[in-house]
């Protein structure tokens, strides 16, 4: 009996643990991962050095291409908020899930075939649905029949619109302006253009959040509340 008991006992210790085989496996995996390491060191020029640099590199451009873009200002259509030469960070996700941009963003968009070969930035005064005039008695905007106050980022000295327009717009686009109405080409300038001088939702690029640079001109960019009380388009859900 008792040989019978110590052969069991030295069985049962001759085989390895459940711990000890799950440990052996992430070694040997861990083991890969170092090779397999080393290699790409060994092959490119530079070593690890390189290597760290890559990844940084694929990082950015990951981040460049599905969350953030920077975008320098070209032109002075967006002063006195954008002035020429600032770079605005770009949220490329602010519409990605379900969301749509909504009246007083600030958005980029590329305006190939409605604008001109290039992106641009504008604000956006009217959404599809949306019953855009101007201007009533006292010169303002009107979304919905609501009069709108853009004093707080109309550009100083230039009224909403020299241009009189009255326009319904198509659901799914977007109907956008300059903050300096002087010296912007946007929607009032493309009426009899492709389009409409209407901007698909679908050729939004993102919504302008932070002015990055230069750093003397570092804010958040906020959606003006001058359009809060604009009353939903006739017929809109909600």
């Amino acid at each position: 009996m008792d040989t019978e008991a110590q052969q069991t006992e030295r069985d049962r210790s001759s085989r390895p643990s459940e711990s000890e085989e799950i440990s052996d496996t992430e070694g040997q995996e861990g083991r890969s991962r170092f090779v397999l390491a080393s290699w790409i060191t060994q092959w490119l020029p530079g070593g690890r050095i390189s290597l760290t640099l890559l990844v940084c590199l694929l990082f950015l451009l990951s981040l460049n291409a599905f969350v953030a873009q920077p975008f320098q200002i070209p032109s002075g259509s967006m002063e006195n908020g954008l002035r020429i030469g600032d770079r605005v960070l770009v949220n490329k996700l602010a519409y990605r899930f379900g969301a749509e941009p909504r009246r007083g963003d600030v958005v980029v968009f590329d305006g190939t075939g409605y604008f001109g070969d290039a992106d641009y930035i504008k604000r956006v005064v009217g959404v599809g649905g949306d019953h855009v005039v101007c201007c009533d008695k006292e010169g303002r905007i009107q979304v919905n029949g609501r009069s709108v106050d853009e004093s707080s980022f109309l550009y100083p000295g230039d009224s909403p619109s020299s241009v009189d327009f009255d326009v319904v717009v198509p659901d799914g686009t977007l109907f956008v302006l300059g903050d300096h109405r002087g010296e912007s080409s946007d929607s009032r300038d493309h009426l009899g253009s492709p389009g409409g001088g209407m901007i698909p939702v679908t050729e939004v690029i993102g919504r302008a959040d932070w002015i990055v640079w230069p750093t003397a001109h570092w804010t958040r960019l906020h959606r003006p509340g001058a359009y809060a009380r604009v009353p939903a388009a006739a017929g809109a859900d909600g």
